[in-house]
């Protein structure tokens, strides 16, 4: 059997749910094209952020979207909530922070609070920009991610930094392993493909450790395809994380 068919859709109705849960019979498309949309506004909305910040972490795991008669859910699953402020609010914050060092609960609260400002720019910026094609009610719900780097994307996003800074590519897969291991993880599997240090012929490395039964349906295995753009041209990543 070849190794081929998209790990995430292999499981779906197993370990996998589907991320845009919704019901329709005759305007399929139209709804397709509305998930589409809330898709890019989130994405365009957080590499206006990235680019504020100077930031090379998307922060973003993943996006559910709920749809009822009258009312669009939308859940975001979010990595780093201080990504995603802008300057002026990281220094108010780091003010705070210098006169109330260390405290767990007023850690939980700024994180809080963030997560409510967050949530109020997401919703202002769908809103704006689907007032035209959306009759819905739109309804964000963030929820912030235990353990970044127990998510694909987040290590993903890690190693394509890495790689645009011409770090040895071996160095990149170790300390991602490292990482995933922090996390708990049962194994992980990390393959980049491309023009691998600047070769002229393209080439693949990869790194495993521990399990990655890909071949189990009961096994929850997460999965991740990222493509970042380097000097030497586009290098692909691929990563199994057996969760």
């Amino acid at each position: 059997m070849g190794n081929k068919i998209n790990p995430l859709g292999f499981r779906l109705g197993f370990t996998q749910n589907h991320c845009s849960l919704w019901f329709e019979e005759r305007d399929y498309s139209k709804d397709l094209r509305e998930d589409e949309r809330i898709y890019n506004c989130i994405e365009n909305y957080v590499q206006h952020i990235k680019g504020s910040i100077n930031s090379s972490y998307g922060g973003i795991t993943r996006i559910e979207i709920l749809k009822q008669t009258d009312l669009i859910s939308v859940n975001i699953y979010i990595a780093f909530v201080n990504l995603f402020i802008e300057k002026q609010g990281q220094e108010k914050k780091k003010e705070k922070v210098i006169k109330k060092q260390g405290q767990e609960k007023k850690k939980k609260k700024d994180e809080e609070e963030e997560i409510k400002q967050l949530r109020k720019e997401v919703q202002n910026m769908l809103v704006q920009s689907m007032l035209n094609s959306v009759n819905r009610e739109l309804l964000i719900s963030i929820e912030k991610v235990k353990k970044p780097y127990r998510e694909p994307k987040i290590l993903a996003e890690y190693i394509a930094l890495q790689l645009k800074e011409r770090v040895e590519i071996r160095k990149i897969m170790k300390k991602a392993i490292e990482l995933a291991e922090k996390a708990d993880v049962e194994g992980i599997k990390i393959q980049i493909k491309g023009r691998l240090n600047g070769i002229e012929r393209a080439r693949k490395e990869s790194a495993m450790q521990g399990r990655v039964p890909l071949q189990t349906l009961r096994a929850k295995i997460d999965y991740c395809y990222y493509a970042v753009q380097t000097v030497y041209g586009v290098l692909g990543i691929k990563i199994w994380i057996f969760v």
